[in-house]
């Protein structure tokens, strides 16, 4: 079945409108809601359409890497196999606390986007988070990436006006601390958010990497439906012959 999906990736023109060349590292998260029928929702929305990269399209919360986001506090660290595999052909190199960065960033990007904080509920919070995570700290909500589980990677292909080299996390809904009343995040850059079941989600108007991982996660809940760390996680990168899949 990973053939058929890299197959569908085939269809992916290239093209050369001068965009950049080195992508930027992004993260993105998938939160998953396991119904009492068996069925699993994920949270999506539409990106605005003055976005210049995909607008318009359904998309996980998510965006791209600061520098800040490698000093944020947490309380546990990734499941030891997760940050194997999230440093490994690192850009940037091989640091950890780097490695951590692709956690907060899809955190911060889920609140900002989503309105949603995704972490553990303290009592009291000792110190500051660090920066973008000042509405945690109001709450007493620290990030915990013992949960988070690495789905896929995906590497935008030349000449498109944004490349960003993306780590798909997920986690499932009961790591959700605290909500926005308004039901949708600060920045504005997401509207329609909509828990789907997986089928339903294929059926929106998704950018190809984002069905591919979605049929990727569909594939791996049949044959691994509690996410183990150990799972092979697929690699999608472009080459002059189009996508090319790995595992990692």
């Amino acid at each position: 079945m990973s053939e058929h999906i890299l197959n569908r990736l085939k269809g992916v023109e290239p093209v050369s409108d001068g965009g950049p060349k080195v992508p930027s590292d992004a993260a993105t998260l998938l939160i998953l809601d396991r119904q009492t029928n068996g069925d699993i929702h994920v949270l999506m929305g539409r990106r605005h359409t003055r976005h210049t990269f995909m607008p318009g399209m359904f998309v996980f919360p998510g965006g791209r890497v600061d520098a800040e986001d490698a000093d944020v506090r947490f309380v546990e660290d990734y499941e030891p196999t997760t940050r194997q595999k999230l440093i490994k052909d690192l850009k940037t190199g091989s640091s950890e606390d780097y490695a951590r960065a692709f956690a907060m960033a899809a955190l911060r990007e889920t609140y900002e986007e989503a309105g949603l904080f995704v972490g553990v509920k303290t009592e009291q919070t000792v110190m500051p988070s660090g920066i973008g995570f000042e509405a945690f700290d109001e709450r007493s909500v620290v990030a915990n990436l013992a949960p988070m589980r690495f789905i896929a990677r995906a590497i935008t292909p030349p000449g498109r006006p944004r490349r960003y080299d993306t780590r798909f996390l997920a986690v499932w809904s009961d790591q959700i601390a605290d909500r926005l009343p308004e039901g949708t995040g600060p920045s504005g850059e997401l509207e329609e958010l909509q828990w789907l079941s997986l089928q339903d989600s294929k059926r929106l108007e998704l950018p190809p990497i984002t069905l591919a991982v979605i049929e990727e996660l569909e594939l791996r809940l049949k044959v691994d439906p509690d996410l183990q760390p150990r799972y092979p996680v697929p690699y999608y990168y472009w080459t002059p012959n189009g996508f090319v899949r790995e595992e990692l």
